[in-house]
């Protein structure tokens, strides 16, 4: 008789589900990814300093509404919240085709859309990777991970790639429905899970503030969370250094049509796809905590060919994709230390502390790129993210996951 833990993950129902709904809402992510940014360039002729604006505001809401956000799904059931935050975004995003159409959109309103996105990605993903131990237990956590993360970089090829054909072929109004239509699919998936979610215990007397600071305190006193924290935090910060100004160094400077952007990023995407398959063989191979710095230092090289793009724009995409299959390596087995050293109860204000960590980085390396383009130029925004990218390994060579199996 098979047990629960040797069923396959994807012939569990409530899995299956979950892992449905995030795939198809990654892809329409990647999609929105490119077209937002290349919307504003085109249709609005959005500078450097606008795209920049336009990428921190995704995620700099974080700073504000992270750690509410993991206090509060910690006292709720997360699949509702999961099912709201789709059908918010979808909402917004679709104001942003109409008003397109009407000839109405401004950057008001893009910046508008962007914060309110970022709100509802900051709790969908919050109660996310707070319910993943719930549906599969703890001691599948890895395997998981490497299904989700894997998946998610086959979806950032695929939305990728069909956001560049789109943006060719119908413009980026269109493929930012078709981002809205992906938010109302997963919500369709999410609301078919099956596994009843306890509710949480109340704590009564106990207010949100105390519940905020004692996630804080469980965090920085993890000398393993810490660490993965630096190291994501590093990272976070370097790829919009490298990023953020893609479309108006590849479109508008150097002469590109759009397929050719969605083609650089979904070459990344191949790169994380490959580092978080074989995520769980690397670390088989060297210990899982050792491959993660292995893996920084022997990819560290390929950062500094990034800012080549004005150069030979495929040589800089080649060492993305390297880059991109570090972090497939990372997500996957970093996000697995996570869960596992968290008790269930602390789960949704460690994953919010981690997020506004990480997540702020983004939000800040968004605001410098904007910031370093205008004064100096797109390529001193992506020779400061090469460096950092190209250091980011150090945390974990310097913590107790140097050395875990």
């Amino acid at each position: 008789m098979t047990t629960a833990a040797e069923t396959p993950l994807l012939r569990d129902p409530s899995f299956r589900n979950l892992y449905l709904a995030s795939a198809v809402s990654q892809f329409g992510a990647q999609v929105g990814y490119v077209a937002m940014p290349l919307l504003a360039v085109t249709a609005l002729d959005a500078g450097p300093g606008e795209v920049g604006l336009l990428s921190a505001l995704t995620t700099i809401t974080v700073l504000v509404l992270g750690l509410p956000a993991g206090a509060w799904v910690d006292r709720v059931r997360r699949r509702p919240v999961m099912i709201a935050t789709d059908l918010v975004r979808a909402a917004f995003l679709l104001s942003v085709t109409v008003a397109w159409w009407l000839g109405t959109l401004t950057m008001t309103q893009l910046y508008g859309v962007a914060i309110a996105t970022g709100v509802g990605t900051l709790f969908f993903d919050v109660a996310s990777q707070s319910t993943v131990p719930h549906l599969v237990g703890r001691d599948r956590l890895t395997a998981a991970n490497s299904a989700l993360v894997g998946t998610n970089a086959a979806m950032d090829v695929g939305g990728r790639s069909a956001a560049g054909v789109l943006l060719t072929l119908a413009g980026a109004p269109v493929a930012i429905l078709l981002n809205a239509l992906t938010y109302l699919c997963s919500a369709v998936w999410l609301r078919r899970i099956g596994k009843p979610e306890p509710v949480p215990a109340p704590a009564p007397g106990e207010r949100l503030g105390r519940q905020i600071g004692d996630g804080v305190r469980f965090l920085f006193g993890n000398r393993v969370l810490v660490a993965i924290a630096a190291q994501g935090g590093m990272t976070n910060l370097a790829f919009p250094l490298c990023s953020t100004l893609l479309p108006v160094l590849v479109v508008n400077e150097l002469g590109h049509p759009a397929w050719v952007l969605g083609a650089y990023l979904a070459v990344g995407g191949l790169g994380m796809l490959a580092g978080s398959s074989t995520a769980h063989l690397i670390g088989r191979r060297f210990g899982r905590g050792r491959a993660v710095w292995i893996v920084g230092v022997a990819t560290a090289p390929f950062a500094l060919l990034v800012p080549f793009a004005g150069w030979n724009i495929w040589i800089s995409a080649t060492a993305w994709s390297v880059l991109c299959f570090r972090t497939g390596v990372n997500n996957v087995l970093l996000v697995s230390f996570r869960q596992k050293v968290t008790p269930d109860s602390m789960l949704g204000r460690m994953n919010a502390t981690m997020r506004l960590i990480l997540m702020g980085a983004v939000g800040v390396g968004g605001l410098l790129a904007g910031l370093l383009g205008e004064v100096w130029g797109i390529g001193a925004a992506m020779w400061a993210g090469a460096v950092i990218m190209a250091l980011s390994w150090m945390p974990i060579w310097l913590s107790p996951l140097r050395r875990e199996v």
